[in-house]
C-alpha cells in the first residue's frame, strides 16, 4: 500500500486522507516517472463486497491508492471520528487525468462498457481530449482477454482505464497491471457518463452529497444497490465500538 498520504481505515480498507487536488499531481508524477500504479475508487458497495470476499479485499489492499468514491465512505470515516476531507470520485479523477494527458500528449487505453457506448465515446474523446493518444479502445464484452492483454502490452499506454464494474475490473487490473509501467484504474460506469449515455447529477446534487439519490430517481433499479448502505454503516459502527 502507498505511503504518500495518511489513511483512514474503514472496514479494513485504508482510504487516502487527501483531496483530489493533492492526489492528482502525485498520480501525474508517477505516470511521468513510469511507476506502475493501481488506483481503486471504492464506494460502500465495494467496501462491503471486500468485507465479505477476503480474496477481493486482499487484492484491493495491493493497490497503491484507495480513494473514497462515495459519501457513504465519508460518513463511515465520521462515525470513526477520523473524517476524510472530501469525496474523490473515479469519474472526476478520470476526467482530470484525461485533460492532463491531452495537454502532455500522453497515451490511454480504454477497456469496458457496451459496444454502442464505445462507439459514442470515440468521437467524444477525439473532440474533448485532442492531444491524448488513444492507444486502444475496446468494449467490455469479450470472451478471451488474451488478445486485449497482448495489445496493452504491445502499446504500453501511460494509463489504462477499466470500466468493467467491480469486482471484475480490479481482478483484471491485479492480474495484468505489471504488463505496463503506467497507471491502472477501475472506473465503473464512467465511460457511459463520458459518452453521454448516462447523465451525471447536476452540480447542486453533487455538492449536497445527493448524487446517489438523483441517480436512483433516474434509475430505480439502483435501489437494490443503495440497500447496502444501512448494513455497511451498521458494520462501521461496530468497528467504532471496538476501537
Amino acid at each position: 500500500m502507498q505511503t504518500t498520504f495518511p489513511t483512514v481505515t474503514v472496514l479494513d480498507l485504508p482510504f487516502v486522507k487527501t483531496t483530489a487536488a493533492d492526489l492528482l499531481p502525485v498520480l501525474q508524477q508517477r505516470i511521468t516517472q513510469q511507476k506502475n500504479t493501481f488506483v481503486v475508487t471504492a464506494n460502500p458497495e465495494i467496501a462491503m463486497y471486500a468485507h465479505e470476499h477476503a480474496a477481493y479485499r486482499d487484492l484491493i489492499l495491493g493497490a497503491d491508492f484507495i480513494t473514497p468514491d462515495g459519501v457513504g465512505i465519508l460518513d463511515g470515516a465520521k462515525i470513526l471520528k477520523q473524517p476524510l476531507p472530501e469525496r474523490i470520485t473515479g469519474f472526476d479523477t478520470l476526467q482530470d487525468l484525461l485533460a492532463w494527458g491531452s495537454e502532455q500528449h500522453r497515451s490511454a487505453y480504454f477497456l469496458g462498457a457496451k459496444p454502442e457506448v464505445i462507439a459514442q465515446l470515440k468521437p467524444i474523446l477525439a473532440r474533448d481530449y485532442p492531444g491524448l493518444e488513444i492507444a486502444g479502445i475496446h468494449d467490455g464484452y469479450f470472451q478471451d482477454e488474451a488478445p486485449i492483454v497482448a495489445d496493452i502490452t504491445a502499446k504500453q499506454p501511460d494509463m489504462v482505464f477499466a470500466a468493467l464494474g467491480f469486482p471484475k475490473q480490479e481482478q483484471f487490473i491485479h492480474q495484468y497491471r505489471h504488463t505496463t509501467k503506467g497507471l491502472w484504474m477501475g472506473v465503473g460506469g464512467s465511460f457511459d457518463v463520458l459518452a453521454g449515455a448516462v447523465i451525471r447529477a447536476p452540480k447542486f446534487w453533487q455538492d449536497h452529497h445527493l448524487e446517489w439519490f438523483y441517480r436512483t430517481l433516474k434509475e430505480p433499479k439502483r435501489l437494490k444497490r443503495i440497500a447496502v448502505i444501512p448494513r455497511y454503516l451498521h458494520l462501521v459502527r461496530q468497528q467504532a465500538k471496538r476501537q
